[in-house]
């Protein structure tokens, strides 16, 4: 790999620009905070093009262009479970710590970012968690804890859940009384399988499944649920930027770095590269983190003041590693669900599809 020439402020570059680089996201107001806060700023400063795609979940259809051997995309955001499986098993491309430019305030790399925050393959560009929220017109005094989530007596109406085992699995057992540092131990055994899907049971049949993370909000502005699980980003630009009545509880919050990864074969390699290390410098994630409230991977990004796009909310209080935030938290195991994605899956359909 051709060594990248940063400066610290990366303010020039020795790539010239061939064709776009394409980014494979998550649409919605997360792939609108990267296409304002890394793709546009990444085009302006360099003169590379840039062009973003949704998906679902990125992860699918980049393995499978991979193992097709017909690759499109050139960089794409994954969860970390996902960074490190899809690395292992050969689908992304080696990212070298190296090219990854120091801090504004000149920390090196390897010591500016969180601890894990950069793997093999992957970079993280944020801290984002899965919360639950609900509609205050509905319930003014609100819910408190994730037990709350299942008690349809006290807080009738449908429930909104994330169509897989991975974040519903941890919530449901959180609820049901387990502490967090217990909840991988416990998802660990058949016993604590068996008592998640029990817990999950109780509100099935009051249960509305979203895929997509911008279904979450609209599920609750419809007024299909009266309180659902989702991404904190989500409901903070709902809440935030459309006016909605929405209040995130963070009790139980379930929270992982996002990274940007370069699928093998990617047609624009070298300026997939550039891309992230731009992306990923304390400029980038500071512009990111000022549209979407994902907390930024790099020390520097937080040693001033965060402000939102409206120029009057502090973003602070609404991060995931918030210190009011992390009471009750749980950061998710990505070995666990590099080891157990599939056997859960497996259980989760089968529970699902099961009357």
């Amino acid at each position: 790999m051709k060594k990248l020439i940063l400066t610290t402020a990366l303010t020039s570059f020795a790539f010239a620009a061939h064709a776009d680089v394409t980014v494979m996201s998550w649409g919605g107001a997360y792939g609108g905070a990267q296409t304002e806060g890394h793709l546009k700023p990444f085009t302006a400063e360099t003169g590379i093009g840039t062009v973003m795609v949704d998906s679902d979940n990125p992860a699918t259809p980049i393995k499978a262009m991979v193992e097709a051997g017909n690759v499109t995309v050139d960089v794409a955001s994954v969860e970390y479970a996902d960074a490190i499986r899809l690395c292992d098993e050969g689908v992304l491309e080696a990212i070298d710590m190296a090219m990854l430019p120091a801090g504004d305030d000149g920390t090196p790399a390897a010591e500016d970012f969180i601890a894990g925050a950069v793997t093999e393959c992957g970079v993280s560009t944020d801290v984002w968690s899965t919360v639950f929220a609900y509609d205050t017109t509905k319930f003014p005094e609100g819910p408190k804890t994730a037990a709350d989530f299942f008690d349809l007596t006290k807080f009738p109406g449908k429930r909104g859940l994330h169509k897989g085992a991975k974040a519903v699995l941890e919530f449901a057992l959180m609820a049901d009384g387990v502490a967090p540092a217990d909840v991988y131990a416990t998802l660990g055994t058949p016993e604590g399988v068996d008592r998640a899907f029990a817990k999950l049971d109780t509100i099935k049949a009051e249960t509305v499944w979203w895929e997509a993370g911008s279904q979450a909000p609209q599920l609750l502005a419809d007024g299909e649920v009266a309180m659902t699980t989702a991404y904190n980003g989500r409901i903070f630009n709902a809440a935030i930027s459309e006016g909605k009545p929405f209040q995130i509880v963070w009790d139980s919050q379930l929270f992982e770095n996002e990274m940007y990864v370069v699928p093998k074969g990617a047609p624009n390699k070298d300026q997939a590269l550039q891309f992230i290390a731009y992306a990923t410098s304390t400029k980038g994630l500071r512009q990111q983190a000022q549209h979407i409230s994902y907390g930024p991977s790099r020390k520097s990004s937080l040693k001033d003041p965060l402000v939102f796009m409206d120029g009057k909310t502090d973003m602070g209080p609404h991060m995931p590693t918030a210190e009011a935030n992390m009471v009750n938290a749980l950061g998710s195991d990505f070995q666990f669900w590099v080891d157990h994605d599939a056997e859960l899956n497996d259980r989760f359909n089968a529970w699902l599809a099961a009357n």
